[in-house]
């Protein structure tokens, strides 16, 4: 008889490790159900403030594989909009409402268990409002019911987000694209928390070159309503018109359910579970993607880094091992980039804050530069951080904003990082050199060589 895997999520780690473990057992060894609360399977959230501005044009395109080939191709039992409710590890059984049959209860038996569920938007109390004309952006059923509203009600003018992290800034370009008159509200002295103010200063002056209006260091404390709509956002500092509010306040780690069935959450509030991804001192279950702890390979300690660039590893590392296989996850260093406009931002390993708060004693660089050979066509300015500890000079952190190609550059630096490189050692790199590309001294260099002085 076929051992059953159970998958709660039908995202990137979820469908990850239920193809991995396809790959390895086939249909007559081990059955497998997913469910899924929403109408996607493995999808990119990523994608959504450009499909709700308008460069991606369908909402296929942001589909990598739908239900259909999951079923066809996987022999994956995949039971959209069924929303598992309870876990009983005793019994082995999960509880789930089936949404497309009004709700009715579903029982489904496993023998081993993928908690995938993700995050969760974070939603203060003032939020909570069945008010229309208020969203958040966490999945494709949300962008859908954005975009529905905007082309259905009555030309809304006046856009407030709050929230200043990569997918607020993102949804206000997108919002600004579709011709609305954007507020960006952010709590934090600067944008973009996930880098140092001084480089978040960068980026508010490129929002506020898009014509947004940034308010930053205030905080939001109510939403006004009338008839049924959002009207205002009320803040410590003033009232903001809005016809529509997008809530970008980041997430949460979906595990109120994993707590109610006993499983082990570590101080970030996210499931402890060990490096091939199996729940701790939980026999059968795993757990992957944004629901889950990490180690953070610089600081050693367990963090909370929502990403789908480590939601799709962690499922794969899962269904391998679920599959006979073996495979471990290292960790991360909490790589992220974006775009603003033309403005790129990436960052890597520790900020200021952070290395602070993990015990280090370091030197903080920043140099400025440009793209390419300053007398190529197209040469245009570039920031580059460099946070490094003061006595090894192994590199803590890097962060980098600036105009096109500066993005890509982190992932030289988190290259760096992952190997425990000095900024010696990064000083002697032997990077790539054409004026179309880079300067004679890359960025990345000149930052390295500005870091060991400072150490020295």
């Amino acid at each position: 008889m076929a051992d059953k895997l159970v998958v709660i999520g039908g995202d990137a780690a979820g469908m990850s490790a239920a193809s991995q473990a396809r790959q390895r057992r086939d249909a007559a060894d081990l059955e497998i159900v997913a469910f899924e609360r929403g109408n996607f399977t493995s999808y990119s959230a990523c994608g959504i403030p450009y499909w709700v501005g308008g460069l991606v044009d369908d909402v296929d395109q942001l589909v990598i594989r739908d239900p259909a080939t999951f079923r066809e191709k996987f022999s994956i039992d995949v039971r959209l909009r069924h929303e598992v409710v309870g876990v009983d590890l005793k019994r082995r059984e999960v509880l789930a409402r089936d949404h497309a049959h009004g709700g009715r209860e579903v029982r489904e038996g496993f023998d081993q268990l993928v908690y995938a569920a993700g995050a969760v938007p974070i939603t203060p109390a003032w939020a909570r409002t069945d008010a229309a004309g208020i969203f958040g952006v966490q999945t494709l059923d949300d962008g859908a019911a954005l975009l529905d509203w905007l082309e259905r009600e009555p030309a809304p003018r006046r856009a407030v987000v709050i929230g200043g992290g990569y997918i607020g800034v993102e949804m206000a370009e997108a919002l600004i694209q579709r011709g609305l008159s954007v507020t960006l509200v952010e709590r934090s002295q600067e944008p973009m928390s996930t880098v140092d103010p001084d480089m978040g200063a960068l980026v508010r002056q490129a929002l506020c070159g898009l014509g947004l209006d940034v308010r930053s260091g205030i905080t939001v404390t109510g939403l006004e309503t009338r008839d049924g709509r959002v009207t205002a956002v009320v803040t410590e500092k003033g009232t903001l018109p809005a016809d529509v509010v997008v809530l970008g306040l980041g997430v949460r780690p979906n595990t109120a359910l994993a707590a109610e069935a006993g499983l082990p959450l570590g101080p970030t509030g996210a499931i402890r579970v060990d490096l091939r991804m199996r729940v701790v001192d939980v026999p059968g279950v795993w757990a992957a993607g944004d629901c889950v702890e990490s180690v953070h390979r610089i600081s050693g300690q367990p963090v909370f880094v929502p990403l789908g660039t480590h939601a799709n590893k962690q499922g794969r590392v899962a269904g391998i091992n679920i599959g006979g296989g073996y495979a471990t996850f290292a960790g991360v260093v909490g790589t992220a980039v974006t775009r603003v406009c033309d403005l790129e931002v990436g960052r890597t390993g520790l900020r200021e804050v952070e290395a602070t708060a993990a015990g280090f004693e370091f030197v903080s660089v920043r140099v400025e530069s440009t793209n390419r050979a300053g007398y190529f066509p197209g040469a245009k300015p570039m920031t580059v951080k460099l946070i490094a500890e003061r006595r090894s000079g192994r590199l803590l952190g890097a962060q980098i904003v600036g105009r096109s190609e500066a993005a890509k550059r982190i992932d030289v630096l988190a290259v760096a990082l992952w190997n425990k490189m000095t900024v010696d050692e990064m000083a002697g790199l032997d990077l790539g050199y054409a004026p179309p590309y880079a300067p004679v001294w890359d960025p990345v260099l000149v930052a390295a060589r500005k870091a060991v002085d400072a150490i020295r």
